[in-house]
């Protein structure tokens, strides 16, 4: 009898996890989408709401392998120039136009011919994308180019209807239409978009009838709407509210790593960081692990790189350890050992703590000797300040969006990039240059292994203070199951159900 009852509820527990089909799930998030156009989105927000829409050749999973969607399958040439992908049959678009190579042909060839805010990260690399059957296209690149499929597998690689395309022009970012799980329904700027059910998925009919994202830019408000069952998920919740939410008896805490560097850039192109034994003397004199710590509640993890551990390429350098001692003797050497002064120039409210970072370091630095003054500036300012180059120090974060890291190294680290503003620290080296140059045409492990030596060769460089890798926190109902998580910042319902 105990063995039957033991069973039963085991039973119950089971029917209660099982996938139900039905139900409206409501998302709390802080900043409404830009443009649901894929080849010229820049935006979180709006690549969170396109991948529901839409489908790639490629996808990432919740670890960042790359896994095949609208192609089954692909060929690569010995030379790595040539990029077969053999695509499934019979799928449409939410429009009822057919999905084919021609369709996908035609999603490239708009991105690299045209000047969209994509653009870049295919024209460079694409000779030409051309349909030789009804299912099969056939990528030509320039060059090798061992990152193309974490390329594909980016939001802006997702294809769309070119019926949508061609109907709607340039509003065709307010038109979504995609081979996805959900198609678009409305959206009323500044407030919600709509999403419903797309019954016809090739995947098969997803389980929630409708989503909607809710702009909500107060992160007490979105906390207040998840307690009170308003809504089903909130994102970018502030650690200071994680213990009461963890008490929660309804609500689920998800906390997971991002590929989002916080880094101090310094000038190296003005005194006193010209001096590599300046900029080494600031990494020692910033205690890493207690901005983790204090400043963001442990929800960071100190940086030994440029890249973050779930980057592709990323290797672990040891990076600089707390040592004040070491950061005076360095700064002696150099020729200050009364320090010196300079402003730090930071964002508030751009990343999470990042005002109160900045304080952190102007005190860590003080105690070495080096006095800093904390400029706050408003970010569009901020970006502008930075494109004239009056900078001495200034505190930014990356998250490669590609998972890759391509698209850290040679953005803000190649010497062809100091212009017009990714290289911010205006850091230049030759070697580093070239296996920036080199990993861009290698495979595999011999890819890895030219990052890794670039690596160690900037954190010995220090262009920057490396300071932390953040963590997301978002929360949701209980109610609500497989909720997926990219760590380039986007959070996913297609496939969750509600039970």
């Amino acid at each position: 009898m105990k063995k039957f009852w033991v069973l039963l509820v085991l039973f119950v527990g089971f029917l209660g996890l099982a996938q139900q089909y039905g139900g409206t799930v409501v998302i709390a998030w802080g900043t409404d989408a830009v443009r649901l156009d894929p080849a010229d989105m820049t935006d979180n927000p709006s690549e969170t709401v396109l991948r529901h829409i839409m489908d790639g050749l490629v996808e990432f999973d919740e670890g960042l392998n790359i896994n095949p969607c609208l192609a089954k399958s692909w060929e690569i040439s010995e030379d790595g120039t040539v990029y077969t992908f053999y695509l499934r049959e019979g799928i449409k678009f939410h429009d009822g136009t057919p999905f084919n190579a021609e369709a996908v042909a035609f999603n490239f060839n708009r991105i690299i011919t045209q000047n969209l805010r994509r653009t870049a990260l295919f024209q460079p690399y694409i000779e030409s994308v051309t349909a030789v059957d009804e299912y099969v296209v056939v990528f030509k690149l320039f060059a090798p180019f061992g990152a193309f499929l974490h390329h594909l597998s980016h939001g802006a690689a997702l294809i769309q209807s070119p019926t949508a395309v061609k109907t709607w022009g340039t509003e065709v970012g307010k038109h979504p239409v995609g081979t996805g799980p959900f198609k678009f329904v409305e959206w009323v700027p500044g407030d919600h978009i709509t999403l419903e059910a797309n019954t016809e998925y090739w995947k098969g009919r997803p389980y929630l009838d409708r989503i909607i994202f809710q702009v909500v830019p107060e992160a007490a408000t979105r906390v207040f709407r998840i307690e009170s069952g308003e809504a089903h998920v909130a994102t970018r919740i502030p650690p200071t509210e994680v213990p009461r939410l963890q008490i929660n008896p309804n609500i689920e805490v998800m906390v997971r790593q991002t590929l989002r560097v916080i880094y101090i850039g310094m000038n190296n192109q003005k005194p006193p960081f010209t001096d590599v034994r300046v900029r080494q003397a600031v990494n020692y004199a910033i205690d890493k692990e207690l901005l983790c710590q204090s400043i963001l509640g442990g929800y960071a993890d100190p940086a030994d790189s440029p890249l973050a551990p779930l980057t592709w390429g990323y290797y672990s350098t040891g990076g600089y350890p707390y040592d004040p001692e070491k950061a005076k003797a360095l700064l002696a050497e150099a020729g200050y050992p009364n320090g010196f002064e300079a402003t730090l120039y930071t964002p508030k409210g751009r990343y999470l703590m990042d005002y109160e970072t900045a304080l952190a370091v102007q005190a860590m630095l003080a105690d070495v000797g080096i006095k800093v003054r904390v400029q706050v500036m408003e970010w569009a300012a901020y970006l502008s300040m930075l494109e004239r180059r009056e900078q001495e120090m200034f505190l930014l974060g990356w998250a490669p969006s590609t998972a890759d890291g391509d698209w850290v190294l040679r953005p803000l680290l190649h010497s062809a990039n100091w212009s017009p503003r990714d290289n911010n620290a205006l850091y230049a080296n030759p070697e580093v240059d070239a296996l920036i140059e080199q990993g861009m045409r290698a495979m595999g492990q011999e890819r890895y292994e030219l990052y890794k030596k670039a690596q160690e060769i900037i954190v010995r460089d220090a262009p920057w203070a490396f300071l932390y890798v953040l963590k997301d926190i978002n929360v949701y109902n209980k109610k609500l199951h497989n909720v997926q998580y990219l760590p380039i910042e986007i959070l996913l319902v297609k496939n969750a159900w509600l039970g």
